[in-house]
C-alpha cells in the first residue's frame, strides 16, 4: 500500500489539504449534516438486510417445486439442468457489470434496479408462456441478483470499513436466512393458494418489493466527487487492521461520513485507481479465489437446485424435501455470522476452508449410502459445508489492501468464480437423466469439493492481491 493520500496531506505547510479540509468541512459538522449521519447507517444496514433476504428464494423456490415446474412446462431433465444453470451464468455476465454501472449511477441506485428487476422476474416469471419465457423471467430476476451480489462486499467495505467481518456476516446471515424461509415456505405456501405452482413461485416478488423501500432512500449515494484521500486512507489502514484480526480502525483516519451521503460514486467504488505492475490476472489469490468461489457456487446451485429431488426421489415427501432444503440452508444464518468474524481473526483461513469442505464429503458420502435413512443429518452437515460462500466474501474483503482493490477483486472472484460453476448443475441433470439414478450425480458432487478445498487454502493464505500484482492506488 502507497502512501499518497499522506504525501498530499503534508503538502502545502500550513494549509489544509483538499482531503483535510474535505473531512472537517463545515458542511460536514452542520446540523442537517448530523441528522443526517444519524439516520444514514441504520437505513443501509436494513438496505442490506432486506436486500440479502431477497439474493437467493428465487432459486429456492423453485428447487422445493422443480418436480411440479417440470411436469407443467415438460421440461427434460437435461432442460431442468439448464434451468439450474442460469442463475450462475447470470451472475457471471452481469456480475461483471457491476463496477462500471456502480461508476455510473452510484451503487444505491444500481441495487434499488437490481431489486425492481428482482420483483419484477419473479411476478412475471410464473405466468410467462412456455419454457422460454420462463427461463427469459428468470434470467430477468437473476440479473438483479448479480449485481447486488457484487456491490454488497463494496458496500459493506465503503460504509463499515472497520466492521467489515460484523457487516458481512449480518446481511450473509440475512441471504441465509431467505434461502431457507423460500425453501421450507415455498409448498406449504402453495398447498395454501390452492396447489398451483404458479402462484407458489410468484408470491416471492412480495418480498422483494418490500425491500425496495429503504433503497429508495439510498440512490442518491452517487457523489460529485472522488472520495476524499484521507477517508480512504482510513479505509485502507482498518482493512490492514482487520487481516491482522484487530478489529480496530485506523486513527489517521475515518470512513466517509454515512450521513455525507456523496452523490457520485466515490473512488473506492469505482475503481478509478491507477493500477502499475499488472493485474489480477498475474495474482495467484485472485485465481485461487476466484476458483474456491466458483467451486463453491458450483455446491450451492446443486444442492439448491437438486437436493429436493435427491430427497424425494429417495422416497422423502416433497414438504419433508422443502424442510430438508431449508434446514441445510438455515444452517447459513448462525454460522454466516460466526465464520466471518473468525476468518476476521485469523491470518489464515486455510483450517477453516478444510472444516467444511470435511464436512460435505461426509454428507455425499451419506447421501450416497443412505439417503433416506440419515436425511437429517445429511442436510444438516450440507448446511456447514455451504458456509464456504461468507467465508469467500469475507476472504475478499481480507486479500486487498484498498477499498478499490476490493472492488476489483470481488468483480473478478465473483464473476470469474460463477463462470466456472456454470457446468456444474448442467452436468448433474445430464447425468441424472441418463442414469436415471443419484449415484453418478453425487459422486461428481463429492469429486468437486477436493478442488475446492485446495483453493480455498492457497486462497486463506495471508497475503494481498497488492502485494502480488504491484497494483497500487
Amino acid at each position: 500500500m502507497h502512501d499518497e493520500p499522506q504525501t498530499r496531506m503534508r503538502t502545502r505547510a500550513g494549509s489544509p489539504s483538499p482531503s483535510s479540509s474535505s473531512l472537517t468541512s463545515p458542511s460536514s459538522s452542520s446540523p442537517a449534516a448530523g441528522r443526517a449521519a444519524a439516520w444514514f447507517p441504520g437505513l443501509l444496514a436494513v438496505g442490506l438486510v432486506l436486500a440479502a433476504l431477497n439474493l437467493r428464494p428465487a432459486i429456492t423456490s423453485l428447487g422445493a417445486l422443480l418436480e411440479e415446474v417440470r411436469d407443467g412446462l415438460q421440461m427434460s431433465g437435461s432442460v431442468a439442468g439448464v434451468l439450474t444453470s442460469v442463475p450462475p451464468l447470470c451472475f457471471a455476465v452481469f456480475g461483471f457489470a457491476a463496477p462500471r454501472l456502480a461508476r455510473r449511477f452510484g451503487p444505491g441506485a444500481v441495487v434499488f434496479a437490481g431489486l425492481v428487476a428482482i420483483t419484477a422476474g419473479l411476478l412475471v416469471r410464473p405466468f410467462a408462456g412456455g419454457t422460454a419465457g420462463f427461463l427469459a423471467a428468470s434470467a430477468f430476476a437473476l440479473m438483479g441478483i448479480a449485481v447486488s451480489n457484487v456491490l454488497m462486499p463494496v458496500i459493506v467495505k465503503r460504509y463499515f470499513p472497520d466492521r467489515v467481518g460484523t457487516m458481512t456476516g449480518l446481511y450473509s446471515m440475512a441471504m441465509a436466512l431467505g434461502t431457507a424461509v423460500a425453501a421450507a415456505a415455498t409448498v406449504p405456501l402453495t398447498d395454501a393458494l390452492g396447489g398451483g405452482w404458479r402462484l407458489g413461485l410468484g408470491i416471492w416478488a412480495l418480498l422483494a418489493a418490500v425491500a425496495l423501500v429503504p433503497w429508495a432512500g439510498l440512490i442518491r449515494d452517487r457523489g460529485e466527487a472522488a472520495a476524499p484521500s484521507g477517508a480512504m486512507a482510513g479505509t485502507d489502514a482498518t482493512a490492514s487492521s482487520a487481516r491482522k484480526g484487530t478489529g480496530t480502525a485506523s486513527a489517521a483516519g475515518t470512513a466517509p461520513a454515512p450521513g455525507s451521503a456523496p452523490a457520485s460514486v466515490p473512488a473506492s467504488v469505482s475503481g478509478a485507481a491507477s493500477v502499475s505492475g499488472g493485474g489480477l490476472w498475474r495474482s495467484r489469490t485472485a485465481w485461487a479465489l476466484a476458483c474456491f468461489f466458483g467451486l463453491q457456487a458450483t455446491g450451492a446451485y446443486i444442492t439448491m437446485g437438486w437436493m429436493p429431488q435427491v430427497f424425494r426421489d429417495a422416497g422423502v415427501p416433497a414438504g419433508t424435501a422443502g424442510l430438508l432444503l431449508a434446514l441445510t440452508m438455515v444452517m447459513g444464518v448462525p454460522l454466516a455470522f460466526v465464520i466471518p468474524r473468525a476468518a476476521a481473526r485469523l491470518r489464515n483461513q486455510g483450517p477453516i476452508v478444510l472444516v467444511l469442505g470435511a464436512c460435505g464429503l461426509t454428507a455425499y458420502a451419506g447421501l450416497y449410502l443412505a439417503p433416506a435413512a440419515g436425511a437429517w443429518v445429511w442436510a444438516l452437515l450440507l448446511g456447514v459445508s455451504n458456509c464456504s460462500f461468507p467465508l469467500a466474501l469475507t476472504m475478499i474483503g481480507m486479500r486487498s489492501s484498498t477499498g478499490a482493490g476490493v472492488v476489483r477483486l470481488s468483480a473478478f472472484a465473483q464473476s470469474t468464480g460463477y463462470l466456472l460453476s456454470i457446468p456444474g448443475p448442467l452436468l448433474v441433470g445430464v447425468l441424472y437423466q441418463r442414469t436415471g439414478g443419484w449415484g453418478l450425480p453425487i459422486a461428481l458432487m463429492a469429486a468437486l469439493l477436493v478442488p475446492q478445498m485446495v483453493a480455498g487454502v492457497v486462497a486463506g493464505r495471508d497475503r494481498t492481491i497488492e502485494g502480488e500484482t504491484g497494483m497500487r492506488d
